[in-house]
């Protein structure tokens, strides 16, 4: 027994060199802990992207507090999606106790309590950072996806867009758009018609009613200026790399929202990052916890999109690790792009678990230590089997790890110590005060006032007044969609949805406008 340890302590040093690497703990061989057998994980090799997987309470949130901390520490900036709001610990100092004091005796490692600099941001009503996009900076394509209409109802969409632009109509908010489609459909329905074409109003009013639906999920709110410009999560604070937590706590029930808004944050990012080729360490890494909701109600356009923008983003010194349960969350295309698997372990209590399970084995490098689909249902609480790749390329050892402790908070800041964080952000105030600058909404108002003047004039001086026509009448009472969107209940119940809907969309489109456009705007989807 004594060789075989010996011959796997030289494999874990071999293949988990210390040079460039973050120290995630040690390995396990035969239930012995081996504090020789560093595993440590190639800085320069976090752009390949990676996986934490395993089932609820095994510590992969840990695990991402862990490598994020790490992360930190050798000052690369991370962006955290903290769907379970337990993340925010990472603003504050860990605390030691018995179990963290065992642990890193078994480690031989030193603990420090740290607190890290982070920065919340917000797509709802919480407190943080706004993040918000005009109309015009996701463009027909995306906008049609995120209101799911049909071909006919898109191109009515993208010739609205287009007649905007032609006429310098800045989109810039939900009003903007639905006045110009209300522009289209009476007053300006003859000069449309001439110009670009007739347009159905059956169309415009199934969008409308589409617009009322992502107004009530807080879109009213997500779509205006400024546009938050993604340059802002690439910064360093005391030679530690800032920490962006998204606090997406009430996104759970809109899965599609929420692969939607990834989306675009990620083509956002690869619109503006410059390509970077190899580096030392990554730019910016991104964590996807629960990334499972990332594909749960994807169509296969969304997931080609996805799978292309995780193979290109790379190259702009950007990884993505997501966090879920199991493997076979991910999309196999996906699944097969991962440099780095961090495996909790799994449960086998049903047919379909032990199906995951046997899949899930099958997706790590073979081993002559364990028996991978047995021992992955045995590891203990912030334990896991880990493998990356090296500097060369090339997958490593797959180790039983131990792991190390966070050193910060496991567990989340108060609701004063929150609001103490986010009242002292610079970002906060930068982008606390929405714009709300002339744009097509007001510029058609005062043309349609103006043509109803002149109409009213034309007719008093002919005398062929006529009864207003049930349009008309319709025009001057506010519309069942106007009425609804003042709503203050109706504003109030889903504004983060909308936000994430519209983000994703822009992502999954890759639509890339040229800067300086009539409708573009630099921003977090300013392409």
């Amino acid at each position: 027994m004594a060789k075989q340890s010996d011959a796997f302590t030289k494999k874990i040093q071999e293949g988990y060199p210390s040079d460039g690497s973050l120290f995630l703990g040690c390995g396990k061989f035969d239930g012995d802990t081996f504090p020789e057998a560093k595993v440590q994980i190639p800085l320069s090799t976090l752009n390949r992207h990676g996986l934490i997987a395993g089932a609820t309470g095994t510590g992969k949130t840990k695990t991402l507090q862990l490598l994020t901390e790490s992360l930190s520490d050798a000052g690369v900036p991370v962006v955290l999606m903290d769907i379970k709001g337990d993340l925010s610990g990472l603003a504050a100092e860990g605390e030691s106790n018995e179990k963290i004091e065992e642990r890193t005796k078994i480690l031989g490692s030193e603990w420090k309590p740290t607190t890290y600099p982070v920065e919340f941001l917000s797509i709802s009503k919480e407190p943080g950072v706004k993040l918000r996009a005009t109309v015009a900076e996701f463009g027909p394509i995306l906008l049609s996806r995120i209101l799911e209409l049909n071909e006919t109802q898109g191109s009515v969409v993208s010739l609205v867009f287009k007649y905007c632009d032609d006429l310098g109509l800045p989109i810039l908010d939900l009003k903007d758009f639905k006045k110009a489609l209300q522009y289209i459909n009476d007053e300006g329905k003859e000069e449309l018609e001439k110009e670009y074409g007739t347009v159905s109003s059956q169309s415009v009013s199934i969008i409308l009613r589409k617009l009322m639906d992502l107004e009530s999920q807080g879109g009213e709110d997500f779509f205006g200026e400024p546009s938050f410009d993604v340059n802002d999560l690439i910064q360093t604070e005391s030679k530690k790399g800032k920490i962006s937590i998204v606090r997406l706590t009430d996104i759970q029930t809109k899965p599609r929202l929420f692969s939607t808004f990834m989306l675009s944050l990620l083509t956002e990012i690869y619109a503006n990052f410059p390509e970077e080729g190899d580096l030392e360490k990554p730019k910016l890494v991104l964590f996807i916890d629960e990334a499972h909701l990332v594909f749960d109600e994807a169509s296969s356009d969304l997931l080609k999109q996805l799978e292309t923008m995780v193979r290109l983003i790379r190259s702009k010194g950007v990884g993505i690790i997501f966090c879920t349960q199991s493997p076979t969350d991910l999309p196999k295309e996906i699944l097969g792009q991962l440099g780095l698997k961090v495996q909790h372990a799994l449960r086998a209590f049903t047919a379909n678990d032990r199906k995951a399970i046997k899949t899930a084995s099958e997706n790590y490098p073979e081993t002559d230590f364990y028996d991978t689909k047995e021992v992955i249902t045995e590891l203990g609480i912030g334990e896991a089997f880990i493998t990356a790749l090296n500097t060369k390329g090339s997958p490593t050892p797959l180790v039983h790890t131990f792991l190390c402790p966070p050193k910060s908070r496991m567990g989340t800041l108060t609701t004063k110590e929150l609001e103490g964080l986010v009242g002292k952000s610079e970002l906060v105030k930068k982008y606390e005060t929405t714009l709300d600058r002339e744009s097509a909404h007001e510029m058609l108002t005062k043309k349609m006032e103006t043509i109803a003047d002149e109409t009213e004039s034309a007719e008093e001086e002919t005398g062929s007044k006529k009864p207003k026509s049930k349009r008309a009448k319709e025009k001057e009472d506010p519309s069942f969609v106007e009425t609804l969107s003042k709503n203050p209940l109706a504003r109030e119940v889903g504004r983060t949805v909308a936000k994430e809907v519209t983000r994703g969309l822009l992502g999954m489109l890759g639509v890339t406008p040229k800067r300086g456009s009539k409708r573009n705007k630099t921003g977090l989807f300013g392409f």
